[in-house]
């Protein structure tokens, strides 16, 4: 997670808290200088930002507490008890609400720790205002483009037609993350939440396009939903997305009209949507009434400019790149989520259990290490494997705390390729993909 991002600042006590976006001004042009101003004078050689004198005493007070790794702390890092946003805005079942037009809301990580996210507490990610009708009995769905048999089907005649099958499946929304960038990307400024693994019920995509007969020219699928767009043209869609025919086929892509046992909540694509695990969440339409084959990459609303896309090379934090540099988002990355304990608690004692989970796209997770100390020791998680593929990973650890202060929690975890969550965002214009370490920080008593 990124460590600078815009909210509160740790300062000396001479300062007035509401003077942090000025601090935060001079972090992200200055991080050195900044730590020389918070934390006391550090040498000109020293690029460590070690804290020192009264800059210790003054963060201490700052965190109610000593911070014993202190020495590890990297230049410019701001404690994660200090930098999360603490916004509270009432939601559905403790859901933190961005946006109402369309519905746009996340889960604080602590809530998040089930092993299968609850229907009232998986994220909400609209583009669109929701359809008027959602009754699932006179719901279509048409099946057409480049298929030998076009087919209109009820979700009744799905349910008889078709295997009916339930996975545990991971839908993440592709700027999960992205309230961390610095400089600032546009969009919603999710943080960690918009991610969820429900157990999703439903028919495969893969028996349908079979069913319908896929031509030999196909080489990508467009989906529609009965959203409507926020401006009320008819005919307008608000998005429609799809994905190469290669990846349409894995036989883990449901259209699902069950959610945990139940039908779909409204806001989640009630009676009918897709599930397309791994890729980013755009992928799986909600409130879906027709897939179509193309001979090309689908070229509908949110999938051309630099909707859903990064530059297909690095660059540099505010960087501007062409748009003929991007390409499309295909599987998400590796990432982890501490669910337990709850960020900004105190324990009393020193021992402590942390748990969270981790996926990796189309990927396994093959480990998860924390880190107490700042990322300089690593200590190793038991991890479970998936209930099914594309399942989110369940990662605990016993931890033992040397003694009273401060502590950060680091999760990092790496995927069956060998690549590890980054400490830093490796940014993008558009905020996507942000999949650095999650941190949650501790008070031990």
């Amino acid at each position: 997670m990124d460590h600078k991002p815009k909210s509160q600042a740790a300062q000396p006590e001479s300062q007035s808290r509401d003077r942090s976006a000025d601090l935060f001004e001079l972090y992200a042009e200055d991080p050195i200088r900044a730590d020389e101003i918070v934390f006391g004078r550090v040498p000109e050689s020293d690029r460590r930002g070690f804290l020192r004198g009264a800059g210790l005493a003054t963060m201490g007070a700052l965190l109610g507490a000593t911070i014993p790794f202190h020495r590890n702390m990297p230049a410019g890092l701001i404690p994660e008890a200090l930098a999360a946003k603490d916004i509270k805005i009432e939601g559905k079942d403790g859901l933190t609400v961005y946006n109402d037009r369309p519905v746009n809301a996340e889960t604080p990580a602590h809530l998040l720790n089930d092993d299968v996210t609850p229907t009232a507490r998986h994220f909400i990610r609209n583009n669109g205002a929701v359809p008027a009708n959602m009754d699932a009995a006179s719901w279509k769905l048409t099946i057409d483009g480049l298929v030998d048999k076009p087919m209109t089907l009820s979700i009744a005649d799905l349910k008889k037609n078709f295997q009916v099958v339930s996975e545990k499946l991971v839908i993440e929304c592709g700027g999960n993350g992205r309230a961390f960038f610095d400089p600032p990307a546009s969009g919603n400024q999710w943080t960690v939440g918009a991610v969820g693994c429900a157990e999703w019920t439903g028919v495969r995509l893969a028996d349908v396009l079979r069913a319908a007969g896929v031509k030999k020219n196909v080489v990508y699928t467009a989906h529609v939903g009965a959203d409507t767009h926020l401006s009320g043209k008819a005919g307008m869609l608000p998005i429609s997305r799809g994905v190469p025919i290669d990846k349409a086929i894995n036989p883990h892509n449901l259209i699902a009209f069950g959610m945990n046992g139940g039908p779909l909540h409204a806001q989640n694509g009630a009676p009918l949507r897709l599930v397309v695990p791994g890729w980013p969440g755009s992928c799986s339409q909600k409130w879906l009434t027709r897939v179509y084959l193309r001979d090309k990459v689908h070229d509908g609303p949110k999938m051309t400019g630099t909707a859903y896309r990064v530059p297909r090379y690095p660059v540099a934090p505010g960087q501007k790149v062409p748009t003929k540099d991007f390409e499309i988002i295909h599987a998400m990355p590796v990432k982890s989520l501490i669910t337990s304990p709850a960020t900004r608690g105190t324990l009393q004692g020193r021992d402590m259990n942390v748990r969270g989970h981790a996926w990796a796209g189309d990927n396994l997770v093959a480990e998860v290490n924390l880190s107490i100390d700042f990322g300089t020791t690593w200590i190793p998680a038991k991890l479970t494997r998936p209930d099914n593929p594309y399942a989110w990973q369940h990662f605990s650890a016993d931890i033992k705390f040397p003694q009273a202060g401060y502590y950060e929690i680091w999760a990092r975890a790496t995927d069956d390729q060998g690549r590890s969550q980054p400490f830093e965002i490796a940014w993008n214009p558009k905020g996507y993909l942000n999949n650095s370490m999650h941190r949650i920080s501790v008070r031990v008593a």
